[in-house]
């Protein structure tokens, strides 16, 4: 399965246009098959970066559906939804990703995934995307997998004391992006708790030697996290 993950520089007097136009254009046209469905819609969260930041994935059943897909939007039913994109934002990024190995979403029934655009409760959702050192990308995605997810947000699950949770773990396809990179979608369940993360200095119990904080380092020092807030249409959330 395939993770078209896309970023979207929006025109701010147009963010309503341009949510409509994934609301009721994109999500529908997709629900014409079971090849692909708009997974997530969120917005950059308020006072975290850019303004009017847009990040949208699209699910995608394998290699032939996104070429089918693509020719859609190349030359298809989706080629004018495609051209009214670039009045409605200033520019857009994309790329392709697939789960990692140990990533605890792996597939999605594409079929099920809602296509109503009915309203629900929002969801925040921690990315981080990390470009580990050259030639280190397979100990890195390794160690993630088991320093990271496994042991340091494990336990803090088990022990009822969570901030985030591992939802899924990416890398990008092959000729789609630059390889050398891992994307880690968390879920946020303690919005007190990562308010006192982000307006507290980093206790030395969570960042001394053993710990992921620390011994990641050796793996990348170069990544970044993003705050990203469902809309409350958004298929997932």
């Amino acid at each position: 399965m395939l993770f078209l993950h896309e970023v979207h520089w929006v025109a701010g007097a147009r963010e309503a246009e341009f949510d409509a136009a994934w609301r009721e254009g994109w999500m529908p046209a997709l629900a014409r098959t079971d090849d692909a469905r708009l997974l997530w819609y969120l917005r950059l969260a308020h006072g975290s970066g850019g303004a009017y930041v847009v990040v949208t994935v699209t699910g995608v059943s394998g290699p032939s559906a996104w070429h089918d897909l693509a020719e859609r939007l190349r030359a298809g039913d989706l080629s004018d939804w495609q051209a009214g994109m670039d009045a409605l934002r200033h520019r857009s990024t994309a790329k392709i990703l697939v789960p990692l190995p140990w990533s605890p979403l792996q597939e999605i029934s594409l079929a099920s995934v809602p296509t109503s655009g009915e309203e629900h409760p929002l969801t925040v959702y921690m990315e981080d995307t990390a470009w580990p050192f050259p030639g280190r990308h397979p100990d890195y995605v390794a160690t993630a997998g088991t320093l990271y997810h496994r042991q340091t947000l494990g336990r803090s699950k088990e022990a009822g004391r969570s901030i985030i949770e591992m939802e899924a773990a990416f890398e990008p396809l092959f000729g789609t992006h630059g390889t050398n990179e891992v994307v880690l979608w968390q879920r946020v369940v303690d919005h007190q708790a990562l308010l006192r993360l982000l307006v507290n200095e980093t206790p030395p119990e969570i960042s001394g030697p053993g710990t992921w904080m620390h011994d990641a380092l050796q793996l990348r020092d170069q990544w970044e996290s993003r705050l990203l807030r469902t809309t409350g249409w958004s298929p997932l959330y």
